[in-house]
């Protein structure tokens, strides 16, 4: 009889009692050699009295010590003392899974695809070494105050999944959580673990497991031939989608795997965390998009005079200068006002100005060199005509008139006898 203060292999000293299962109790205990807390595990006396029980459990008890992953629990030691077969394992600081769905009764579809994808991880890890958990519930699956998840309690006699169907009490909450082909009496395989643990999440979003009954075997045969309740419709459809194809009849049309499962879960929790929605699978963006309609740009903003775009010798805007695409050959170029920074001017057109300047001025001075040339020209006809029409005597008081003499008033000449002379002509 198992009880506090008892010493396994004049090593082990058990303590207290942790939980109870369908393979036997689990208790807290301390490994006087190393001085540290453990958890020990008796197996059932009656799976002793099995052939070839405690054969299959040393090996596959050695199988398990040599998985390594964070989501499985350790295995330090196993052995049979006082015809008690038992295993030395991690102590993990946490609650079941089932307690915290008493407590709460479901979770966020975001919380539970977390939880699930950790899960698959860690079966993922024992089904590569060979190992079948075959009991994948809440009550085996422990989550840490951080948040992080370990499987625990691994079933190692393969024949107890026959045993539990006509067993009572604690056999209860394992016959819920059997996949079809294990309440058949074909076998467990990997793909019945994720049989169960789609369970699992099923229970986990809705607050209720999938099928009742009155006994373990009703609750089997469901499993078999039943349909599960309609999950709420504030369930994501992906996420409703990704626990219906763990929940499959057929082992077939179940996730390949539990990394396939566990990354479909990754998946849809981290499009619900982030907010982007729970759209599976996401589909690859185009590397170059091209907009149908050109956008029309808005009153463009003056550079200011004093803050010129700096230029980089190439002719490129220095770093921090937003770039300005090439439009694509294919779209018709609007004509406009131009938004934003101008290309700079290309190297070499600063000594075409100056010339272009150069040659403007000259042509300027060319024209008004002519119109003088040609003023002269006037002139010297007009006065000739003078001469020749006896108008000397007006024409020399017209160009003796002196300008300053007519602003002072002290040589004013009366326009009359101007205007007179020429009326006479």
């Amino acid at each position: 009889m198992v009880s506090p203060g008892t010493v396994l292999n004049g090593r082990y000293r058990i303590d207290s009692r942790i939980a109870s299962g369908g393979m036997g109790d689990v208790w807290k205990g301390t490994d006087d050699v190393l001085d540290r807390t453990v958890a020990i595990k008796i197996m059932l006396s009656a799976l002793l009295e099995e052939p070839g029980f405690v054969k299959r459990f040393h090996a596959e008890a050695k199988t398990m010590a040599g998985i390594n992953h964070p989501g499985v629990v350790r295995i330090y030691d196993f052995g049979n003392d006082q015809h008690l077969a038992y295993l030395i394992m991690e102590l993990i600081e946490g609650d079941p899974l089932n307690r915290t769905l008493n407590k709460v009764g479901r979770l966020t579809p975001a919380r539970t695809m977390l939880l699930i994808a950790q899960a698959a991880d860690a079966l993922q890890a024992a089904h590569d070494k060979g190992i079948v958990h075959r009991d994948v519930k809440p009550g085996n699956l422990l989550v840490r105050p951080n948040g992080t998840l370990v499987l625990t309690d691994f079933g190692i006699a393969r024949s107890a999944a026959a045993s539990q169907l006509t067993a009572t009490g604690a056999v209860m909450g394992t016959a819920s959580y059997l996949a079809p082909e294990q309440a058949s009496g074909v076998g467990a395989s990997a793909a019945s673990d994720v049989y169960s643990l789609g369970v699992v999440a099923y229970q986990c979003l809705t607050g209720h497991r999938p099928y009742d009954g009155d006994t373990p075997l009703e609750i089997a045969m469901k499993h078999v031939t039943g349909t599960p309740k309609a999950m709420p419709n504030d369930i994501p459809p992906v996420v409703r989608q990704i626990v219906e194809r763990a929940m499959s009849k057929e082992p077939g049309n179940r996730w390949p795997t539990a990394a396939s499962f566990a990354n479909a879960a990754r998946q849809a929790a981290g499009a619900l965390t982030h907010g982007t929605g729970p759209t599976l699978p996401v589909q690859p963006v185009s590397p170059n998009p091209v907009s149908a309609s050109p956008v029309s740009p808005g009153p463009s903003r003056p550079l200011s005079p004093a803050t010129p775009v700096p230029v980089r010798p190439n002719g490129g805007y220095q770093r921090g200068s937003a770039p300005v695409p090439a439009a694509p050959a294919s779209l018709t170029p609007v004509h406009g006002v131009p938004y934003g920074p101008q290309a700079p001017t290309p190297a070499g057109s600063g000594g075409r100005t100056a010339l272009t300047v150069i040659l403007v001025v000259l042509g300027m001075l060319a024209v008004l060199a002519c119109a003088g040339y040609i003023g002269y020209l006037v002139r010297e006809n007009e006065k000739k005509k003078g001469n020749a029409l006896g108008g000397s005597a007006v024409h020399s008081e017209l160009v003796t008139l002196s300008a300053r003499g007519w602003l002072n008033g002290a040589d004013h000449v009366s326009m009359d006898p101007m205007t007179e002379g020429r009326r006479t002509r």
